[in-house]
């Protein structure tokens, strides 16, 4: 094993046992985290990982169909078993929402910000390889929350009596992470994720951001793609021929 992803397990366990104690089902309905669940997974994406990459994206925390179920950042489930070569039994924590079942990677939902930015890279990259040569991606927060309805939460509308020590976990564990990578530049994945970044590291990091491929957004259901891509050469991740 490398050592920054020897540093990337140490930190990812460790901000999942510091997150576990905050005890955020007290004011939700179900708090899912696939550190624990999906370890195996998530382990063999973090020895993907390598020193002075050229970025570290940096995302908000996993979605339903996407992280929560495969233990991979914007983790659908085709791109991860096709792009990044991962494919892992997922043990379902025993207490789940009856309608959102953690299914691994029987999951038949297709989560779409995965397939957009894991499609966008291989398109630029064309192998998992050449993508980790040049980048890492990391979850701000690994836990996925769910309201009474099954609804998705988001870190950003969590209670103030929660938010605030999940914020400071996390910020923590950023840190921790670009100083293990050394990464030349952080790129948020939308505006949560740019202004964590923006907010936790030293003022003379390079942070960038790029439109959250999510199909909540209007703006990234008219080409994703080609304005992720735009953003990506402009800020100096892609060049204009990839």
């Amino acid at each position: 094993m490398s050592q920054p992803a020897a540093s990337i397990v140490r930190i990812t366990r460790g901000l999942s046992r510091e997150l576990a104690v905050l005890h955020p089902a007290t004011t939700l309905a179900f708090t899912y985290d696939p550190i624990q669940y999906a370890w195996s997974a998530h382990r063999a994406y973090c020895l993907m990982a390598r020193a002075r990459p050229r970025a570290l994206f940096v995302g908000m925390n996993p979605g339903p169909f996407g992280m929560a179920q495969t233990g991979v950042p914007f983790g659908e489930v085709a791109a991860v078993r096709e792009f990044l070569g991962i494919d892992a039994r997922i043990r379902p924590p025993r207490r789940q929402h009856p309608r959102r079942p953690i299914e691994g990677f029987a999951c038949g939902r297709s989560e779409v910000s995965g397939r957009r930015f894991w499609g966008l890279m291989r398109d630029a990259f064309g192998t998992r390889g050449e993508f980790f040569r040049h980048a890492f991606v990391w979850n701000w927060c690994p836990l996925a929350f769910l309201g009474t309805s099954g609804a998705n939460i988001t870190p950003d509308k969590l209670p103030a009596s929660v938010r605030g020590p999940i914020e400071e976990a996390c910020d923590r564990a950023l840190v921790r992470i670009v100083r293990a990578l050394e990464p030349g530049m952080v790129i948020g994945v939308g505006g949560f994720a740019r202004d964590r970044a923006l907010g936790a590291l030293p003022p003379a990091t390079s942070v960038h951001t790029v439109l959250h491929p999510s199909p909540a957004s209007p703006a990234a259901n008219r080409g994703w793609a080609r304005q992720a891509r735009a953003q990506l050469v402009a800020c100096g991740f892609l060049d204009r021929s990839s």
